[in-house]
């Protein structure tokens, strides 16, 4: 059943046209992806269909009480309003009849005979209301999402408006996800969530009874989620069935048709212009009206010809310039043994990492856990409480904060350009514009810029500096799709050596040779892509919960033996216990640097030392007890 239909939709900004063709249809339960580059109107369209705002042309249609979830980009509330506040904003409805029902038993309990059967219709039509509403799962769902969402009692508590933009979002997310609308549209749903994060939201969005409507530049999370990929492009929408992946290469098998019959037809255009020329030339030679005649019968056929758009095959993305130094030495990062803590919260302990020349090392986690610290301390912003973070010998850096600010926002894009490189304007304004800015935009004031802008500008700066080591955190976070693939071919090209701190999978699983894993502290390498890291820790965990699940077991049979009391050795026994496994862990971080090439030698001996670790700790607490 169709339950949202748009015809031939404009709208405009003024006297500026920004949509001019808009037409597609969207079915029961469809999840739907619209992709397109930066500014062609995605947030637009889903503002309109949510009727934030109007259009000038077209129909839009929606199933008649439909209802609608926006996910805004940057909600404001009062300030005294905390996290649980805002989330139970989902539940007002049957809170309301909550409220009512409880004010009902209140007045059965002292009603005479003449009201009890009016008051236990109006409970019972209610009752209804409130069950069909989902009133009684409401714990059930709010536990459920936010355990998802990783929303904890603490944060709960937190007041809305001290939150950053990303847990803003995140709590917003949460409460269109409780609310259930029946057609939920969701503008960059997957920015600021963690990986874990965004496999548990897409897993739910799977599921969804409801439409969703997904504006994304995610593409593993449009290939896992949705079955209809709407692009908008020069205005106008064009629909595909399947996923981002299936869009990609259909769309590249239609461009080729096209390019073909664009071909065949202008060959035959050619033929028949030569043809009506060599008619006129004729008639002209010989005075002959005849040839006139034809040669003017052929020129209104050919008019009439409904020409072959020429495609285009190449989008107006970056266009990245190789500008390699020469190599560094063959050890470019060295992590031994550090240690970082914020207060209670310790975010490295003991880690260790090593990084060769050549490498692209991809470093993953939660949000939180402390990887933009680690590059913040390998870069010297930040210090560490011990251990080392070292760069290599002939090591020079190039460095793309996940936040990017200028020294002095009143400089133009081209005097920031310019400021420490040695370049004159014309050469500069050239390289400029292979990075999209054209003509007189390179006079616009760098404050002005959006996020998208300014990552395009810093990594302009980056690209023209010789550098022989990247380290990019969430680099692809303002891109649109044609930018982040050309960022992608580049990096691919890059000779030196490369450290990615990123949630974008399918950007990891095309630039990465190592992935980096930061968890509870500890640094584990897994040697290959995103895929090849899921399998494998996927493979780790199912291990160490068989494992768990076999000391279980005999933990039981070890309760039921009798127990020995007051055994003199005891002590003695723990001491013995505690210096076997120190001896092991010395072993063990023997074989880590022996083993430093072997990633997935490395991965094992790594949790291998937590294991040890933990054991110790726990022996050491027994013997003080």
């Amino acid at each position: 059943m169709i339950e949202l239909a748009i015809n031939r939709l404009q709208k405009y900004y003024g006297a500026n046209m920004v949509l001019k063709d808009i037409t597609f249809e969207i079915h029961t339960s469809e999840k739907v992806g619209i992709v397109g580059s930066n500014g062609c109107g995605k947030s637009t369209l889903l503002k309109i269909i949510m009727g934030l705002e109007g259009y000038d042309a077209g129909m839009l249609s929606i199933k008649k009480g439909a209802t609608l979830g926006y996910l805004e980009q940057m909600p404001i509330y009062p300030n005294s309003i905390r996290v649980i506040d805002v989330l139970n904003i989902a539940f007002e409805k049957t809170d309301g009849l909550h409220k009512e029902l409880v004010l009902i038993e209140k007045q059965l309990a002292s009603a005479d005979k003449a009201n009890i059967e009016r008051l236990l219709n109006s409970y019972s039509s209610l009752q209804a209301n409130y069950e069909s509403l989902g009133g009684y799962e409401k714990e059930e769902k709010l536990s459920k999402v936010c355990t998802g969402l990783k929303i904890n009692d603490e944060f709960k508590e937190k007041l809305f408006s001290q939150l950053s933009g990303g847990e803003k979002t995140t709590v917003i997310l949460g409460k269109m996800l409780l609310q259930n609308p029946e057609i939920l549209l969701l503008d960059e749903p997957s920015n600021h969530l963690d990986l874990d994060t965004m496999e548990w939201l897409e897993a739910y969005l799977k599921a969804y009874r409801g439409i969703v409507i997904i504006v994304s530049h995610d593409r593993y999370f449009l290939d896992n989620v949705v079955t209809k990929i709407i692009e908008i492009e020069n205005m106008t929408s064009k629909s595909y069935n399947g996923n981002y992946s299936a869009f990609v290469e259909e769309k590249e098998k239609q461009l080729q048709l096209q390019m073909d019959l664009f071909l065949e037809q202008q060959k035959k255009i050619k033929t028949t212009e030569k043809a009506i020329a060599q008619l006129r030339d004729w008639g002209m030679r010989g005075g002959n009206n005849k040839f006139f005649r034809r040669a003017a019968s052929m020129q209104k056929h050919l008019n009439k010809v409904e020409r072959v758009d020429k495609p285009v095959l190449e989008k107006d993305s970056i266009k990245i310039s190789l500008n390699t130094a020469n190599r560094s030495g063959n050890d470019v990062v060295t992590i031994k043994k550090l240690c970082k803590s914020y207060g209670e919260k310790a975010l490295l302990r003991d880690s260790e990492l090593f990084i060769k020349y050549g490498e692209a090392v991809a470093l993953i986690g939660a949000n939180g856990c402390g990887k933009s610290t680690l590059m913040k301390i390998l870069l010297g912003i930040e210090v560490a409480d011990k251990g080392t973070a070292s760069l290599g010998a002939s090591v020079k850096l190039g460095y793309l904060p996940q936040t990017i600010n200028f020294e002095d926002e009143n400089k133009t894009i081209l005097e920031c350009f310019r400021e420490d490189i040695a370049i004159n304007e014309e050469k500069a304004r050239e390289f400029l514009a292979k990075y999209l800015f054209y003509g007189e935009m390179v006079f616009k004031k760098v404050g002005a810029l959006s996020g998208g802008e300014r990552s395009r500008l810093k990594i302009a700066i980056l690209m023209y500096s010789e550098v022989n080591l990247l380290i990019l955190d969430e680099p692809t976070n303002h891109l649109d799709i044609d930018s982040r693939e050309e960022l992608e071919d580049y990096l691919k090209e890059f000779k030196g050596t490369l450290v990615v701190v990123s949630h974008d999978r399918y950007f990891i699983n095309n630039i990465a040779s190592r992935v980096v894993e930061l968890c509870n502290g500890a640094l584990v390498s897994y040697g290959g892509n995103y895929e090849y890291y899921k399998g494998k820790s996927l493979q780790i965990k199912n291990e160490l919960t068989i494992n768990k699940a076999a000391e279980g077991k005999n933990k039981v049979k070890k309760e039921k033996a009798p127990k020995i009391i007051n055994n003199p050795c005891s002590k003695q026994n723990l001491e013995m216990r505690i210096e076997a496994l120190e001896e092991k862990l010395k072993f063990v971080e023997a074989e880590i640097v022996e083993y430093s090439h072997n990633y997935e030698k490395l991965a094992e001996l790594f949790n291998e030392k937590l294991e040890l670790q933990t054991g110790i700790e726990k022996l050491i607490e027994e013997y003080f007890k």
